[in-house]
């Protein structure tokens, strides 16, 4: 799916491993990006690590917008 978004330009952002909640997640979050497995009933609330790598993305895409400003 990432090259059709590349051949339009789009700028595309991950999680690198040095986000230590990638390692301890056992519910969501990959390097792709945040996630969440809320369960079969839908009843399994947001992790910790979960939330942490949420704000890591956010931050990195804030970061990214910040550079690219004309």
């Amino acid at each position: 799916m990432m090259l059709p978004l590349l051949h339009h330009g789009m700028l595309v952002l991950g999680l690198p491993y040095t986000e230590t909640e990638l390692s301890s997640t056992r519910s969501g979050g990959t390097p792709y990006g945040a996630s969440h497995h809320a369960g079969v009933s839908g009843d399994l609330p947001v992790s910790d690590e979960e939330r942490a790598l949420c704000v890591a993305l956010g931050r990195r895409l804030a970061a990214a917008a910040l550079k690219l400003r004309a």
